[in-house]
């Protein structure tokens, strides 16, 4: 499947309004502080796939049309998604980000603390400017879902207990709280009845959940021409995912605990390419799909209650997109 087309398949019944945006983002993220302005346009450079602003208009399209509100409602969630984003790779001391250099390698760690505190800032001047209460109050629950979420995958991940239920907790609060906070506004903005307000919800939360545990398959399957990061990586992290606790609990017992005090020791790339082996042999791979493709199941029926349109088309293919992408 060529990721690439299908996402620009997907983008069609939106390509004006995503054109539009970019102009939207850049002007959100303005600052007469001469280093907050150069580290913005920075940013502006480091082109992403854009998904949330993408299911954003997709929803608003789909359940009404799209709106000035919708406009607002992508560049909250985008500056957002970006503030999270500079603060991760400070808390992951990543060196890059997008193929070029993290704000915190060019501007250092404090730099980037504080471009972050501003985007949130911004984004949530965005809505408050022109009243758009309900975009806020979904946006800040996300917000400390995401937080919550974050904390609580350190907190295992040091005592490396996680069973499948905390792990769909953690995704859940981590990945899905803000594609499902993107199809709510982006619903909302459109002027839609609560009923598909809710649909939409219900959707971008099941794509949020297919979404991370596909990332998380792609860590055991992918090559790191394909991904963009090294197989592995979550194990190098000590990050317990889908596929290998499945594998664990299939296991025996002292083989389970072998695999994760190899983890826990931090494991060699010889001892990665084991655990790597064991998640494949105990069948966590073919688990943990079957488990996205559940979740794009009830993405599908959330979207039973719209009407017919190109945007609706759009959003059934993203779900194929999301399960089936190989980066």
């Amino acid at each position: 499947m060529n990721t690439k087309i299908n996402l620009e398949v997907i983008e069609q019944p939106i390509e004006k309004e995503l054109k539009e945006f970019s102009g939207y983002f850049k002007s959100a993220m303005k600052s007469h502080v001469a280093i907050v302005d150069l580290i913005a346009r920075y940013i502006v450079k480091q082109k992403g796939k854009k998904i949330r602003p993408v299911l954003v208009f997709l929803s608003a399209k789909a359940t009404g049309g799209i709106t000035e509100r919708s406009f607002r409602a992508a560049t909250l969630v985008e500056i957002l998604h970006t503030a999270t984003l500079i603060h991760d790779d400070v808390v992951d001391d990543a060196d890059t980000r997008r193929g070029l250099a993290s704000i915190n390698a060019v501007w250092k760690n404090k730099v980037a603390v504080l471009m972050g505190d501003f985007l949130l800032s911004r984004g949530l001047l965005v809505a408050l400017t022109h009243d758009d209460f309900y975009f806020l109050k979904t946006t800040s629950y996300a917000v400390k879902r995401m937080s919550e979420g974050e904390l609580l995958q350190i907190q295992k991940s040091r005592s490396m207990d996680l069973e499948e239920k905390t792990y769909l907790q953690i995704i859940g609060d981590k990945t899905a709280s803000l594609l499902s906070t993107c199809c709510e506004i982006g619903a909302h903005s459109s002027g839609a009845d609560t009923t598909l307000v809710h649909a939409m919800r219900e959707y971008g939360e099941n794509i949020g959940m297919a979404f991370q545990i596909r990332d998380d398959v792609l860590d055991y399957i992918g090559r790191k021409s394909i991904t963009g990061k090294p197989t592995g990586l979550d194990i190098k992290e000590k990050k317990l995912s889908l596929p290998l606790i499945h594998a664990i609990q299939q296991s025996q017992k002292n083989e389970g605990k072998r695999i994760v005090r190899l983890i826990k020791n931090g494991a060699s790339t010889k001892e990665i390419q084991s655990v790597i082996d064991f998640v494949q042999t105990h069948g966590g791979i073919e688990y943990a799909m079957q488990c996205a493709r559940q979740f794009g199941k009830h993405a599908r029926e959330a979207l039973a209650s719209l009407p017919p349109s190109d945007a609706k088309k759009s959003l059934d293919a993203f779900i194929d997109f999301v399960i089936e992408r190989k980066k």
